[in-house]
């Protein structure tokens, strides 16, 4: 049994990081502004605001892993850099694995070929989003050996809008999107969080990013 705080378990990819880990048998502990509508039995549920430094060290407190899943939007737009940055500092000075959700728009549309956040069909509204996970990640990278952290990309279509079914068949990849025959890029938020905490489970992606995908 790990001890896993998620940061932000209340929102999309939270919950269903939450809810999986918790029927894995994990000691899970959610941390959000707001407490959930719909908690998950046998979950541990705190509030707190990501801009109080005491709420950070908080989330790495007791803890195998940190997840950190939140998506910069709202007041977290132009700022959610800086809370991952603290977050991973205090991961580090701790000892504590951080795993973050990212986005799908730093991913390769090909390998050696342009991002998808940098192509033509790619959506205005989700570029500055797309940018500032994609400066999480390169912080990341750029961290000192002594991190360890892991990113997990979705397939392009991921989200509420797309929440699917928990089929237990996806396929894992690395830095390049992963499309189907017919060039369709597509996850459900339930099979994300099994391939998520699959790593937690068993590390295999140290100081990396894999994405996942059917």
């Amino acid at each position: 049994m790990a001890r896993i705080t998620v940061v932000g378990g209340t929102g999309y990819a939270g919950s269903h990081i939450v809810r999986e880990a918790v029927s894995r048998g994990h000691q899970v502990t959610s941390i959000s502004r707001n407490a959930p509508v719909e908690p998950v039995p046998g979950a541990t549920y705190v509030t707190g605001d990501v801009f109080d430094t005491a709420v950070l060290e908080r989330a790495v407190a007791d803890t195998d892993v940190v997840v950190e899943t939140l998506s910069p939007r709202g007041e977290l737009e132009g700022k959610l850099v800086g809370v991952v940055r603290a977050l991973a500092t205090a991961a580090q000075d701790a000892g504590v694995r951080i795993g973050v959700v990212g986005g799908a728009g730093s991913l390769l549309v090909s390998e050696g070929g342009p991002t998808v956040a940098s192509t033509d069909g790619f959506p205005d509204a989700f570029k500055s989003e797309a940018a500032e996970l994609a400066e999480v990640l390169s912080d990341l990278r750029a961290a000192d050996a002594t991190l360890d952290w892991f990113f997990v990309s979705p397939a392009g279509n991921f989200g509420p809008w797309a929440a699917g079914e928990h089929t237990g068949e996806f396929r894992i990849g690395g830095d390049v999107l992963l499309v189907d025959s017919e060039g369709n890029s597509n996850i459900s938020g339930a099979d994300y969080a099994q391939a998520f905490v699959d790593e937690i489970e068993n590390p295999a992606h140290s100081r990396q990013r894999f994405t996942v995908a059917y």
